[in-house]
C-alpha cells in the first residue's frame, strides 16, 4: 500500500459504494415503477405500496447505519486525539475545535499536531484546509 496522503486518504468499500448503494437505489426506482403500473389494479396496489415502503426504508437504513458507525468512530477519534494532545502538551485541546477539525487533525504528525490544532481553533479552519496544511502525514488506515 502506498504512503497515505491528502490525495489518497479517502477509503472506499467496493461492495458498499459500487454494489449495495446502486442495487438499493435501483430497487427503489423499480418499486416505484411497479407501484405506478399497479395503481389501477386493486389486487396489486397493497403489495406494490408495501414494496416501495420496504425498499425506501432499506435505502434509508443503509445510510443511517453508515452515519451511526462514522459518528462512533468520530467519538473514538476525538478521545484518542484529546489524549494525544494531553500527552504532548499536558493540556486538553482547545474547546473551540469541532469534531470535524479533530478528525482531520488525526493525520498530522506529533511535530505539527499542536501548532496546527491551535491554528485550526484560532482561524476556524475547515477539515479540508487542515488536511492540506499537514506537511508530514500520519496515516489512519482503520477508518472505513
Amino acid at each position: 500500500m502506498p504512503d497515505q496522503n491528502y490525495g489518497n486518504h479517502r477509503q472506499y468499500v467496493p461492495i458498499f459504494h459500487y454494489f449495495l448503494i446502486p442495487v438499493l437505489f435501483l430497487t427503489v426506482i423499480g418499486s416505484i415503477v411497479n407501484l405506478v403500473e399497479s395503481w389501477g389494479v386493486h389486487q396489486r396496489i397493497y403489495s406494490a405500496s408495501l414494496i416501495v415502503v420496504l425498499s425506501v426504508s432499506s435505502f434509508l437504513m443503509l445510510f443511517l447505519l453508515r452515519i451511526f458507525a462514522l459518528k462512533a468512530q468520530d467519538r473514538a477519534i476525538r478521545a484518542e486525539e484529546s489524549l494525544r494532545h494531553f500527552a504532548i502538551t499536558g493540556k486538553l485541546p482547545d474547546a473551540r475545535l469541532t469534531i470535524r477539525q479533530v478528525v482531520a487533525l488525526r493525520f498530522a504528525s506529533d511535530v505539527e499536531f499542536v501548532a496546527l490544532a491551535q491554528r485550526a481553533a484560532a482561524e476556524n479552519l475547515t477539515s479540508d484546509a487542515i488536511k492540506n496544511a499537514i506537511k508530514t502525514w500520519r496515516p489512519d488506515t482503520y477508518r472505513v
